[in-house]
């Protein structure tokens, strides 16, 4: 099989908790660890890719830090290829300090540090014709990727039939979000969650949203909701799920989790029903652990897990 190349942000990781409440000011709070992982969109999507059987290589930047070989540590002891992965000077490795409170969503201290060096010059052609499919993990949250270069490689991948799927990371106060649309054509599958949705296209409504993408040229559209599910479409067909009822302690790693569950689907060639039960399966598991990839299921989990719980998927059209 051939390597799914996953591009676009990495961090090192370090996770506070899960503790009761935050330590008020000028009090010691003691943990029992704060584990430091690889993390970020490439290297989790990556990690969770070889932990169902897919080979899996990453490009990105870290910087020439002590925390650069944390994350090449994590990703080759998850049997990631890093060879594309680049050591820039003049930024440090990307951190994220990631504070989880019982009951509560997590809070991120993040150092966005080599992630600010990553271009579309690091997406070598030669590399990207062997793969069997290309993830972009991070797009609007990569400032010097720009569009136009970026849309150079995803062309071609399509001239090599290769597949493209794009998740996006879009802050609230980004301007020109919109321009998303215009890459639409010449991706396979596109990743937004509900709220990137909104920003991009103006609707509330998943299933507007979808409409839009549609109208602007999408192939396959995936918006997830969280707890809430998920909505696609392709063509004119869309499709419906609810998300698998679970008690977490971390969900810091879930979007990503259900990302590597769409490319599972996508290299395997399972249909859209089967895509997006493995897909919100692989989401919830990652909630099973403090980290972004640890409670992840492997294959034979994942399947196990789908036909023991019943997940509902409504189709129709458009």
């Amino acid at each position: 099989m051939k390597a799914v190349g996953c591009a676009g942000i990495l961090v090192e990781d370090t996770f506070c908790g899960p503790m009761e409440a935050l330590p008020s000011e000028g009090q010691l709070l003691v943990l029992e660890a704060m584990p430091v992982k690889a993390g970020g969109c490439a290297a989790n999507v990556a990690i969770d890719l070889a932990k169902q059987g897919v080979k899996a290589e990453v490009a990105g930047c870290v910087g020439a830090d002590p925390s650069a070989d944390v994350v090449v540590s994590c990703l080759t002891a998850n049997r990631v290829g890093v060879g594309q992965l680049a050591r820039v000077e003049g930024y440090p490795t990307a951190k994220t300090s990631i504070l989880l409170v019982k009951g509560q969503d997590r809070r991120y201290i993040h150092v966005f540090g080599a992630n600010r060096a990553f271009t579309a010059a690091h997406l070598k052609p030669a590399w990207l014709e062997t793969l069997g499919a290309f993830y972009l993990g991070g797009l609007f949250a990569l400032p010097n990727l720009e569009l136009d270069e970026l849309r150079a490689v995803l062309e071609l991948c399509r001239s090599r039939k290769i597949p493209t799927i794009v998740d996006v990371v879009a802050p609230q106060s980004l301007p020109n979000l919109h321009k998303a649309l215009d890459l639409l054509p010449f991706v396979d599958f596109f990743l937004p969650n509900v709220d990137e949705a909104r920003l991009i296209t103006g609707r509330d409504n998943p299933l507007d949203q979808l409409k839009v993408f549609r109208a602007s040229g999408a192939h396959t559209v995936v918006v997830t909701q969280g707890r809430t599910g998920a909505v696609a479409a392709s063509g004119e067909q869309y499709w419906q799920c609810g998300a698998y009822a679970t008690d977490g302690v971390d969900p810091s790693g879930s979007g990503d989790a259900f990302c590597a569950g769409i490319i599972t689907g996508v290299v395997r060639g399972f249909d859209m029903e089967k895509t997006l039960r493995y897909a919100s399966a692989l989401g919830a598991s990652a909630t099973r652990a403090v980290g972004t990839t640890d409670g992840v299921f492997s294959a034979g989990m994942a399947e196990s897990f789908i036909a023991s719980q019943r997940l509902a998927v409504r189709h129709g059209s458009f």
